[in-house]
C-alpha cells in the first residue's frame, strides 16, 4: 500500500512546523553556551522535544502506512529520478552557512541513537546529534568530507532535503590533536578538583567528553 499524499503532506507540514523551533532552540542554547561543548547543556530540554516530536509524528502514520515507511515514500520510478539528482543538504551554525542548497550523494549523521546514512528519498527523519563527525559525500567523488560536529539536530524531509543545525563545527583535518589532547588534560583536572555535583564539575565534564570524542574523530585515545 502506498503511503498517500495525504499523509504525506501532513508529516511534511509537521516537521515544517517543527523546525524552526529546533533552530531557535540550538541558537539560544548556542548564544547562552558560546564553547564547543555547549549542547551537552541541554541533554533534558532536546530529549524532551526529541520524544514530544516522535510522538506527534508517529500519531500522524496509521497502522497500515507504517509498513510503506519501511518500504519506502516514492514509486521505484521516483526514486530513481530523485537519486540522480542526488539529495539537498543545508548545513548551518549560528554564526556561519556551511552549505545551502548543496545537491550531494549521502550525508552520514552521527546521530544519538546511532550513526546513520542519508541519500535520496530517505524516510523523513528527525534525530538529534552527539558529538562526532559528520560525512558529506559530494556527487562525484569517491571520499566524504568531514567535520567534527558538537551536538545539533538533523532533520530529513519528505522532497530528499536535509538540514543539519549545530552549534559548532570544525574540519577533521583542521583539528590540532596536541591543542585536543592539551584541552582534555586540562579539562581532566578541573574536574578532579571541583565539588561534586556543581556547576564546575559539570562544565569539565562535558570538556572531558566532547574533547575525548573529538580525539577519538582523528585517530587519538585519551584515557
Amino acid at each position: 500500500e502506498d503511503f498517500t499524499p495525504h499523509r504525506q503532506n501532513g508529516l511534511s507540514d509537521l516537521i515544517r512546523l517543527l523546525s524552526p523551533l529546533v533552530l531557535i532552540i540550538s541558537i539560544i542554547n548556542s548564544s547562552e553556551y558560546s564553547r564547543i561543548s555547549f549542547s551537552f547543556y541541554c541533554r533534558s530540554p532536546t530529549d524532551f522535544l526529541k520524544k514530544t516530536m516522535q510522538r506527534a509524528i508517529l500519531r500522524q502514520v496509521s497502522a497500515s502506512s507504517r509498513s510503506a515507511i519501511r518500504r519506502s515514500f516514492s514509486s521505484a520510478a521516483a526514486a530513481e529520478e530523485s537519486s540522480t539528482a542526488g539529495m539537498t543538504l543545508n548545513f548551518n551554525l549560528p554564526h556561519e552557512t556551511i552549505y545551502s542548497g548543496a545537491k550531494v550523494e549521502q550525508v552520514i549523521v552521527p546521530g544519538s541513537a546511532g550513526e546513520y546514512g542519508v541519500t535520496a528519498n530517505h524516510v523523513p527523519i528527525v534525530a538529534q546529534l552527539k558529538p562526532g563527525v559528520l560525512q558529506i559525500l559530494h556527487v562525484g567523488s569517491n571520499e566524504p568530507e568531514k567535520y567534527f560536529v558538537a551536538g545539533g539536530f538533523s532533520i530529513t524531509h519528505p522532497n530528499s532535503t536535509t538540514d543539519v543545525s549545530c552549534p559548532e563545527a570544525v574540519k577533521l583535518d583542521d583539528i590540532d590533536s596536541a591543542a585536543v589532547t592539551s584541552a582534555y588534560e586540562a579539562a581532566k583536572a578541573a574536574f578532579s578538583g571541583a565539588e561534586a555535583g556543581s556547576r564546575a564539575a559539570a562544565e569539565a565534564q562535558i570538556d572531558m567528553e566532547v574533547n575525548k570524542a573529538m580525539a577519538a574523530a582523528i585517530g587519538v585515545t585519551l584515557a
